[in-house]
């Protein structure tokens, strides 16, 4: 038997597969000791009262000769591509068809396989510190090269760090695709209309495609932050978008979500000018059966008029957790980042710890998990992530104690 060899050479752990290991572990140590987890990015309210009713009824329905739905359509039922073109898309004043939406059971799966379109020695550029299955899912394809302590040989970097101003600057060399996620996981920070503009001008220039991750785009709050690449001009000739339904409407365990593929976006090959939504049409229709009825139903009432009104709550709950994050730790001595348009918080770790030394003391001194920012990057080390996905009172309680921490430290 022959393995994908590419694979077994990868970092054995996924980051938050290591982090769980890690908190395990404590808790077998340390029984009764209650640990508050504010590192992986899973939502804790629940789905709200006309999302749930719409997944019932819809459910229940399937329960009948007339309500019964079998395989749906590849690419999405109309009604929830005409929610998403309608909701998301005609109030910034872009044009969406039907035919440029795909609907998926995630952006995380979506970002992972869009690296099926790329020829297999396609030159990925990532910025550094960066969400990590856009790389992983490109080094199990083989497109990386070997891994070494510093990264992967072909993998090209771009740095966000506070120097810069978290902007990534441009690679000088051709590159065939660029991942970018903003409001960005993990630094919490966003990209502006004026500092999109030249990325976008960049990729037209260099025939490169953006991969561009939108699935925080609930939580902008700023008025000079787009909520989708689209409104930048020339962004359909380099652009794909993805979005998800997670992190606004509480879907982490119903999975939903979308990515936009525009028509004019072509690759050009030997034998002419191919679409690229024709080539990940393609692609769905052998790869995937689709999203169930219910919970496109479901997704579908998160955007009308009472569910957008529900589903706001849930994100300025979540956005007030982060501003508790952010300003009690800017108290407590912390320079942070983010927290603004994003339920993610970047903080400097304290003098003398790195990210995973930060983490092991704020594990066994407050009992509060965060995430690392070296296992975002090497960009990310000196840094830490926290997120605003618990609750109200845990959240207070967890600033508290990595204040108290702090203080000793």
């Amino acid at each position: 038997m022959r393995i994908n060899t590419h694979l077994a050479h990868m970092n054995k752990a996924y980051l938050f597969a290591e982090i769980a290991a890690k908190v395990s572990e404590y808790t077998r140590q340390n029984p009764g000791r209650e640990i508050i987890r504010l590192g992986i990015g899973d939502v804790t309210r629940p789905i709200t009262p006309h999302v749930a009713e719409a997944f019932a009824q819809s459910a229940q329905a399937m329960s009948t000769p007339e309500g019964f739905h079998g395989y749906p359509p590849y690419e999405g039922y109309d009604f929830l591509l005409d929610a998403i073109i309608q909701a998301e898309y005609a109030p910034l004043g872009v044009s969406v068809g039907r035919d440029e939406l795909f609907v998926s059971d995630g952006a995380k799966s979506d970002t992972g396989n869009l690296q099926e379109l790329l020829a297999p020695d396609a030159l990925v550029a990532v910025t550094d510190p960066v969400y990590p299955v856009y790389v992983d899912s490109n080094a199990m394809a083989g497109r990386l090269g070997a891994h070494t302590k510093d990264g992967y040989e072909r993998l090209i970097t771009l740095p966000c760090t506070a120097e810069n101003g978290f902007v990534p600057s441009m690679p000088e060399q051709a590159v065939d695709v660029l991942y970018l996620c903003s409001p960005n996981n993990p630094t919490g920070t966003a990209l502006t209309y004026d500092q999109l503009r030249p990325i976008v001008q960049w990729a037209n220039e260099h025939g490169a495609l953006i991969v561009f991750d939108a699935a925080y785009k609930a939580y902008i709050t700023e008025q000079n932050v787009p909520h989708s690449i689209f409104e930048i001009e020339g962004a359909r000739t380099c652009a794909i978008e993805c979005c998800s339904f997670s992190k606004n409407a509480g879907f982490t365990g119903v999975r939903c979500a979308y990515t936009v593929i525009p028509r004019e976006l072509v690759a050009q090959t030997g034998e002419g000018p191919v679409r690229l939504n024709d080539l990940w049409r393609r692609r769905s229709e052998s790869r995937s059966n689709g999203v169930s009825y219910p919970v496109q139903r479901a997704a579908a009432a998160s955007l009308d008029e009472t569910g957008r009104a529900e589903t706001k709550a849930l994100v300025d709950g979540y956005l007030r957790n982060a501003s508790v994050i952010r300003e009690g730790l800017q108290a407590a001595g912390f320079t942070c980042y983010g927290g603004v348009n994003s339920p993610y918080v970047w903080l400097k770790t304290p003098e003398g710890l790195d990210s995973w030394g930060f983490f092991d003391r704020l594990l066994k001194e407050a009992q509060v998990v965060g995430t690392p920012g070296a296992g975002f990057g090497a960009a990310g080390e000196g840094y830490f992530r926290l997120t605003a996905f618990n609750t109200e009172e845990n959240t207070k309680r967890a600033v508290e104690r990595i204040a108290l921490a702090k203080s000793k430290m």
